[in-house]
């Protein structure tokens, strides 16, 4: 009962920076299973067994606030399904520590260049079609073999090029609930067809999961509004911290300074 309850305060924490950052649920809740000792693929699958639920609730939220730009939506969840169904295959068959420094670099180098753009006065802009597309496979295929990049890739990216943080996160966020539901059947049938060798001790875990879903849901229904009432460049310059954070946190963990 105690993981229960662990992991039930990492989930409202980690919910409540996702909802307004549009980032950091599955970062957090994944670093924290690793830092216990649970295998990548493990994590993976515990952390979007979670997400089914709170990004329903999320994208509600966000949904009834008016946070979400349509044009974008689309094609970045179906993209994203995409990437996010290879990304889960790809993972329950190797060690998904292999990709892990390329996307702390990638984490590290957005972070910055939108403190930049906090910092200096610039022109909001609406992202073309197209762009959600390839944004929203890469996304998708990270967060699955990352155990949680979507936000940090896709919203990162769109407040990084301009687009309205509240309309980044609002989509992205939106989006995420059908690339988790995605991701999570790519994880019952590699379990169901044996693809996936070490998920029988996945059981072991489901007072973390279940933790993780409740403390998700507490805090869920609050991201829409959260998003809609703080101030832009506040916004901007949060994304860009957490971003940076993410980063060296990711990065001292892989270095063994840590967990």
């Amino acid at each position: 009962m105690d993981t229960f309850f662990l992991f039930l305060l990492v989930g409202v924490l980690a919910q409540a920076v996702d909802g307004a950052l549009g980032m950091a649920y599955g970062v957090i809740s994944s670093s924290v299973l690793l830092a216990l000792g649970v295998p990548p693929a493990m994590a993976s699958a515990s952390v979007h067994a979670a997400e089914v639920f709170t990004t329903a609730a999320s994208a509600g939220s966000h949904v009834g606030h008016k946070n979400v730009d349509w044009r974008l939506f689309l094609p970045l969840a179906i993209a994203g399904v995409i990437g996010g169904v290879l990304g889960a295959y790809v993972l329950t068959g190797i060690d998904g520590q292999i990709i892990k420094p390329f996307i702390i670099a990638y984490l590290a180098v957005i972070g910055v260049w939108i403190l930049w753009r906090a910092g200096h006065e610039t022109t909001l802009r609406h992202l073309p079609t197209w762009v959600a597309g390839p944004l929203g496979l890469v996304g998708g295929f990270l967060d699955a073999v990352g155990g949680g990049g979507w936000g940090p890739t896709v919203s990162s990216t769109m407040v990084g090029a301009g687009h309205d943080p509240r309309k980044a996160i609002g989509t992205v966020n939106t989006a995420e609930f059908f690339l988790t539901v995605a991701v999570s059947a790519t994880f019952v049938w590699a379990l169901v067809t044996g693809h996936w060798e070490e998920a029988g001790a996945l059981e072991n875990h489901a007072a973390a999961v279940g933790g993780l879903v409740v403390g998700g849901l507490i805090a869920a229904p609050f991201a829409g509004l959260i998003v809609k009432k703080i101030p832009r460049k506040i916004l901007t310059y949060s994304v860009g911290f957490l971003l940076v954070f993410l980063a060296a946190f990711q990065g001292a963990q892989l270095a063994g300074l840590f967990g």
